[in-house]
């Protein structure tokens, strides 16, 4: 190939050009402050209100239901530390998944040092919870239940809907983190019985530095950032206008073309699995293939190391992820396949292929005809020969 491919969309996709056009007045001819009163403040305060209305009427949620955050990261930490301060005199007792994003995670054992109850919903070999482990781990003391969305990793969608229902006929609030499936599938609010979600615009063609919560009304939350009382008091900070009206752009793109860009990704994630599984022996696929986002597809390659695939694929043009892929320059084995059941050489062997807007059959294509061979030759030199190895 003479281009390069990107097959890496899960970690982060490239800004659509109609994002980045609708960005650049911003940036100068209406530059100002949203909370300045004067002629540039209304003109920044207008455009962030209009991209608010625009992401709630999509969830199906009221506009003061939204609040700006720069990052999924900066989200799911105002989320999980936010809700844990403003409701510890009902109790201190957390349920996360075993999958979840390591942002989830981290914030979750930060709170057990805090003083905090911390435990983890088992999930089975695809990686899914089942709402039966949730209902049994709640207690008395419960104060919030946080599932993923649609897994990372593995791709895996979760049944939030159902979870819902238990949390709430227990009076428990319910979070989930929706960063990879917000603007790949249908949300709608009205339908999933959520409290909180967390979305991002980097990971749906919109930039970098602005991503959401949302929170529903009468939810008790305690700000983790003090100063002018932006987005109602949650989280102070001069807000970054020309992100949010890009992130907005990109989810209105995503509106008129849902459908039809859907049936394209499931389509090429078809070619891709067969052709992988067909064409390269102890291959496997991680995850659900049925259950799961339409672009991220997760491989384990028995005998080999996924680092290797990554370079080798680097230097045919190709670029996907391994491991944990966003913490991929660590050697520790990947929590979310772990929780999964598989072993440290089988983990050791994944690579993460994520397709996205500008990925073709042609590109799909071209990657079953060079992986092959790189197995191939990967296996020759591994000292972890497939026979030896007890999988």
């Amino acid at each position: 190939m003479k281009k390069r491919i990107y097959l890496d969309y899960a970690a982060t996709t490239p800004c659509d050009p109609r994002v980045i056009k609708a960005m650049l007045p911003f940036f100068y001819d209406k530059f100002g402050n949203s909370s300045s009163s004067h002629y540039f403040g209304r003109q920044a305060h207008e455009a962030l209100e209009a991209s608010r209305r625009l992401i709630a009427g999509v969830l199906k949620v009221q506009p003061e239901e939204i609040i700006f955050t720069a990052s999924a990261t900066e989200s799911n930490n105002l989320v999980l530390k936010g809700v844990a301060f403003a409701n510890q005199s009902k109790g201190r007792h957390i349920l996360i998944s075993a999958v979840e994003h390591d942002c989830v995670l981290k914030s979750a054992l930060w709170l057990v040092k805090q003083g905090f109850q911390v435990e983890q919903i088992p999930v089975n070999k695809v990686g899914l919870v089942n709402p039966e482990s949730v209902a049994k781990l709640l207690r008395k003391e419960t104060i919030l239940v946080s599932v993923i969305h649609a897994n990372n990793e593995i791709g895996t969608i979760e049944p939030i809907e159902k979870i819902g229902e238990i949390c709430h006929q227990k009076n428990v609030l319910f979070h989930t983190d929706a960063s990879q499936s917000f603007a790949k599938i249908p949300l709608n609010l009205e339908k999933l019985k959520v409290d909180l979600l967390t979305a991002s615009s980097h990971k749906i063609y919109g930039p970098k530095g602005a991503a959401l919560i949302y929170l529903r009304k009468g939810v008790k939350l305690e700000p983790l950032l003090h100063g002018g009382g932006h987005e109602q008091g949650w989280r102070s900070s001069t807000v970054n206008v020309p992100a949010i009206v890009g992130f907005a752009k990109a989810v209105e793109i995503y509106e008129k073309t849902r459908d039809k860009e859907l049936k394209r990704l499931k389509q090429l994630k078809t070619i891709l699995i067969k052709g992988v599984l067909k064409k390269i022996n102890f291959s496997y696929l991680n995850g659900s293939e049925e259950n799961s986002l339409p672009n991220i597809v997760s491989f384990r390659f028995l005998g080999v190391e996924g680092e290797s695939i990554v370079m080798r694929l680097d230097m045919k043009g190709v670029a996907v992820a391994s491991g944990s892929a966003c913490s991929s320059q660590t050697l520790t084995p990947s929590h979310v396949l772990t929780a999964c059941g598989l072993k440290p050489a089988e983990i050791h062997g994944t690579v993460r292929f994520s397709l996205g807007r500008w990925t073709t059959k042609e590109e799909i294509n071209y990657v079953l005809q060079v992986l092959p061979e790189i197995i191939k030759s990967l296996r020759k030199i591994s000292p972890f020969k497939i026979n030896r190895i007890n999988y």
